[in-house]
Protein backbone atom coordinates (compact mmCIF):
# COMPACT_ATOMS: atom_id res chain seq x y z
CA UNK A 1 0.00 0.00 0.00
CA UNK A 2 1.26 4.02 -0.56
CA UNK A 3 1.56 5.99 1.97
CA UNK A 4 -0.05 8.60 0.14
CA UNK A 5 -3.04 9.23 2.41
CA UNK A 6 -6.35 8.09 1.01
CA UNK A 7 -9.64 11.02 0.49
CA UNK A 8 -12.09 10.07 3.47
CA UNK A 9 -14.79 9.52 0.91
CA UNK A 10 -14.95 7.15 -2.48
CA UNK A 11 -18.09 7.83 -4.66
CA UNK A 12 -18.27 4.67 -6.93
CA UNK A 13 -21.03 4.64 -9.86
CA UNK A 14 -22.52 0.65 -9.64
CA UNK A 15 -23.56 -1.51 -12.08
CA UNK A 16 -27.24 -0.29 -12.54
CA UNK A 17 -25.95 3.26 -12.80
CA UNK A 18 -26.57 4.66 -9.00
CA UNK A 19 -23.77 6.31 -6.96
CA UNK A 20 -22.27 4.46 -4.42
CA UNK A 21 -20.55 6.53 -1.14
CA UNK A 22 -17.48 4.16 1.00
CA UNK A 23 -16.27 6.39 4.00
CA UNK A 24 -12.66 5.77 4.57
CA UNK A 25 -11.08 5.79 8.11
CA UNK A 26 -7.57 5.79 7.90
CA UNK A 27 -5.04 5.43 11.34
CA UNK A 28 -1.13 4.52 11.78
CA UNK A 29 0.19 1.38 13.12
CA UNK A 30 3.56 1.93 15.64
CA UNK A 31 5.65 1.37 12.65
CA UNK A 32 3.99 4.75 10.64
CA UNK A 33 2.08 2.02 8.21
CA UNK A 34 -1.61 3.17 6.97
CA UNK A 35 -4.15 1.20 7.52
CA UNK A 36 -7.38 1.89 5.87
CA UNK A 37 -10.77 1.21 7.30
CA UNK A 38 -13.91 1.37 4.49
CA UNK A 39 -17.25 1.18 5.10
CA UNK A 40 -19.88 1.47 2.00
CA UNK A 41 -23.10 3.26 2.86
CA UNK A 42 -26.61 1.36 2.17
CA UNK A 43 -27.93 4.32 0.03
CA UNK A 44 -27.49 5.06 -3.45
CA UNK A 45 -27.38 7.85 -5.23
CA UNK A 46 -29.09 9.33 -8.32
CA UNK A 47 -26.18 11.55 -9.03
CA UNK A 48 -22.74 12.20 -7.45
CA UNK A 49 -23.69 15.46 -6.42
CA UNK A 50 -26.17 13.48 -4.33
CA UNK A 51 -23.47 11.47 -2.79
CA UNK A 52 -21.64 14.20 -1.95
CA UNK A 53 -24.24 16.83 0.00
CA UNK A 54 -25.25 13.24 1.96
CA UNK A 55 -21.19 12.65 3.21
CA UNK A 56 -21.29 16.58 3.60
CA UNK A 57 -24.64 16.17 5.86
CA UNK A 58 -24.05 12.96 7.86
CA UNK A 59 -20.15 13.45 7.88
CA UNK A 60 -19.11 16.58 7.53
CA UNK A 61 -17.07 16.34 4.47
CA UNK A 62 -14.84 19.33 3.16
CA UNK A 63 -14.13 20.32 -0.79
CA UNK A 64 -10.86 18.05 -1.99
CA UNK A 65 -12.21 15.11 0.38
CA UNK A 66 -13.83 13.19 -2.36
CA UNK A 67 -12.20 10.49 -4.62
CA UNK A 68 -13.62 8.73 -7.52
CA UNK A 69 -13.62 5.94 -9.11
Amino acid sequence: MSRIPVKPFLITKDENGMFRLTVRVTRYNMYNYPLVTATMQDETFKTMAAARAFAREQFNAEAGQYATK
